[in-house]
């Protein structure tokens, strides 16, 4: 699919323009309680099914059909990627009104991280045949590790980006507010937020690798595959705080995760066989029945914690102020 640049620098500045206003938004840094959350969650989903739309009536159905197995697939993964969020505030011990800076910062160098892995990507696949293999077993290690991970996670503080910036950067072990840096004794250094959107940043370009590599077993379209992963991810930070209450209730999601990365892989090794590409119904329904089976899955499993996990939920917001 060839797209002009001037349509590539019109969506550059859309999303440019949406992430100013959720910025301007929430500039006073109050604490997002679970209906305002869910509302944009709401807001972000809608903008990215009616960007489908769009394609289909641009492109035609097939287009908009991969876009949308995309978009499935990075929405799927970033349910994974709040869990990992969650951990490093609470580890941090992040206050709730600083968190949404964090993300949004977080998203932008999302954005980056991925646009680099897209262009690359999609050109060591269409230069050399076997990067498909090397991709594809990538996928199918990573869902078979996501399968039969353990419930421990290591420390935020012990990634080696962390503790990189950590030996290299004078940083406080403090908050200054919503500053990443301030003035201690007259010298400026790194607050424990910068410290905190550090291990964000690293932890999601682990998550970048695994989402752009899924979305190239589906097409190596580098604006499919890059306006799929720029509007999952526009709602990545109204999920968290939808999600981040509840988020107990998903413990049978990385198996559906581990499936669809699974599948990804194969699909791309099959890609350079005699089977081809699959069709793209049958990977948009084996997408849509994983994840829904995974979820119902969990939600029937956790039936019981319903109530507990709605009132705190909703009582979030209210013990942080």
């Amino acid at each position: 699919m060839s797209v002009s640049w001037w349509i590539w620098a019109v969506l550059m500045l859309a999303i440019a323009a949406m992430l100013a206003v959720d910025l301007f938004l929430h500039r006073d840094n109050h604490v997002i309680g679970f209906r305002e959350a869910a509302a944009w969650s709401g807001i972000w989903i809608a903008a990215g099914l009616l960007f489908g739309v769009v394609l289909w009536v641009w492109q035609g159905g097939d287009v908009a059909g991969t876009y949308y197995a995309g978009y499935l697939i990075e929405k799927a993964l970033s349910i994974d990627n709040v869990f990992v969020f969650a951990l490093i505030f609470t580890y941090f011990a992040v206050p709730a009104a600083f968190q949404h800076k964090v993300l949004f910062w977080g998203v932008i160098g999302a954005l980056v991280f991925r646009l680099v892995f897209i262009f690359v990507g999609a050109e060591l696949l269409e230069t050399f045949f076997w990067t498909a293999y090397v991709f594809g077993a990538f996928l199918i290690y990573t869902g078979y590790k996501m399968a039969f991970r353990h419930d421990g996670q290591a420390p935020p503080d012990r990634n080696p980006v962390v503790r990189l910036v950590r030996r290299l950067v004078p940083t406080d072990p403090a908050y200054h507010g919503d500053r990443f840096f301030a003035r201690v004794d007259g010298k400026r250094v790194a607050t424990l937020l910068f410290v905190v959107l550090i291990a964000i940043e690293a932890t999601d370009l682990i998550f970048a690798i695994d989402s752009v590599a899924a979305i190239l077993a589906i097409t190596t379209s580098t604006f499919i595959v890059w306006t799929a992963n720029a509007f999952a991810i526009l709602g990545l930070r109204s999920l968290y705080f939808c999600l981040a209450g509840l988020l107990r209730r998903f413990v049978h999601l990385h198996y559906g995760l581990a499936v669809l990365l699974a599948f990804a892989g194969v699909k791309l090794i099959l890609s350079e066989t005699p089977v081809g590409k699959l069709p793209i119904p049958v990977t948009l329904g084996v997408i849509v029945v994983t994840i829904a089976v995974s979820i119902v899955w969990s939600l029937r499993s956790t039936r019981g914690a319903e109530a507990i996990d709605v009132d705190a939920a909703d009582s979030s917001a209210s013990s942080a102020r």
